[in-house]
């Protein structure tokens, strides 16, 4: 019974024991939850400053340019074609030939037009001396008139047959005009100065109107026609009227070619939103070629005194663009901008004062006027904003966890 007893009060004692440990490292934990330094020395329940990048908004002048791909196409392009069916006689070029404007390409068989001429300019000289007689009489029956030997009337008859003789000579003079003509057609001509193209005719082939005889195509100068956007067209009609420079980049060369901007279409494709603008070159060495593609920029206007801040500190929210603006006291606010243009890593906007410090790296952890520490170390090549509530990369720093 005593031993009985004697258990009883050890279990008593056990429990005892075990419940005011259990209390004890309860307290513990409290008074040490309770301490009020954590990490960075911020008060209990407040977040850390986040690490950030920051970058200072600056003022200067941004030219707004276009660059896209364009064509290389010849101002003039000439389908040489025979005027009459006839035999070719000769070819006095060669294909890839350059030639100059008025020089001898193709001659014709011509003996049948050589001959119609020669028998227009006889019927021409037969009628001119029958001409003339008839003026001698005319000359003559006058001065009998003026006698009385003669009646006016016979005078009178043979002035009708001089005015007749009159008429035959002129159409004498244009028949033989006429066969000039016909006799020109049968020598091609170049009507431009270019480079001739393949020349598939030889002397005794049968040619007719329809039939191509070669193409000429001037190389010097060049254009190069490119597609504008349609947001750009205002700009664009204002650097035509100022014959802006537009620069070429050609496969091969280092350095850009030099145009001038001298013509925009009247009409925006209505497929793809652009207008088709073209610009002339010197081509003296021929670095252009007709079909060629190339690279085209062309300055359409210049922002004088714009705010240019790096690219990587816009955010793109459902609102519009936006970024953080970091103040003396190291508080980060959200200010929404209005992008007005972007070239290479840094952008152009209005909302931003120069000499503004903005985050370009860190954004992610910033929460509307929260406090920030700048990272010393340089921000990465090639960094981009990123959105807030978007997941950040696993080597940033992490908003710490409230406790449950």
């Amino acid at each position: 019974m005593k031993k009985k007893l004697v258990l009883a009060l050890a279990g008593v004692l056990i429990v005892a024991v075990a419940g005011w440990w259990w209390n004890g490292s309860g307290d513990r934990m409290a008074a040490k939850n309770a301490r009020p330094a954590v990490a960075g020395g911020a008060p209990a329940g407040s977040a850390p400053a986040a690490l950030v990048t920051l970058a200072t908004a600056e003022r200067q002048d941004v030219p707004v340019t276009v660059q896209v791909n364009g064509s290389v196409v010849s101002l003039n392009s000439v389908d040489l074609r025979p005027q009459v069916t006839n035999t070719v006689q000769a070819v006095h070029v060669k294909e890839g030939q350059f030639v100059k404007a008025g020089q001898l390409l193709f001659t014709l068989d011509d003996r049948n037009d050589q001959a119609n001429l020669a028998r227009a300019r006889a019927q021409q000289k037969r009628d001119e001396a029958t001409m003339a007689d008839l003026e001698r009489q005319y000359k003559r029956s006058q001065e009998l008139v003026a006698q009385n030997f003669i009646a006016k009337s016979a005078a009178d008859a043979t002035l009708s047959q001089l005015e007749a003789q009159r008429a035959a000579v002129a159409a004498d003079r244009a028949a033989v005009q006429s066969a000039q003509v016909a006799l020109g057609y049968a020598t091609l001509r170049a009507p431009i100065a270019g480079r001739i193209g393949a020349v598939n005719i030889y002397p005794g082939t049968l040619v007719q109107p329809t039939l191509s005889l070669v193409t000429i195509t001037q190389l010097d100068p060049i254009a190069v026609s490119f597609p504008v956007p349609e947001a750009n067209l205002q700009d664009l009609l204002a650097a035509a009227r100022s014959r802006a420079k537009v620069e070429a980049l050609v496969a091969g060369r280092k350095e850009p070619l030099s145009g001038v901007l001298n013509f925009v279409d009247n009409t925006v494709d209505p497929q793809i939103g652009t207008v088709r603008a073209k610009a002339v070159f010197d081509n003296a060495d021929q670095s252009f070629w007709p079909g060629q593609f190339v690279g085209t920029r062309i300055t359409v206007r210049t922002l004088s005194g714009a705010t240019v801040v790096p690219a990587a500190a816009l955010m793109m929210l459902s609102d519009g663009a936006s970024l953080y603006v970091v103040d003396e006291a190291m508080n980060a606010k959200r200010r929404k901008v209005q992008v007005l243009h972007t070239f290479g890593t840094k952008v152009a906007l209005s909302g931003v004062e120069p000499g503004e410090q903005v985050v370009i790296e860190g954004s992610q952890n910033v929460r509307p006027g929260g406090k920030v520490r700048v990272d010393k170390k340089p921000a990465p090549a090639g960094t981009t904003g990123v959105t807030p509530g978007s997941a950040a990369s696993s080597d940033a720093p992490q908003p710490p966890r409230e406790r449950a």
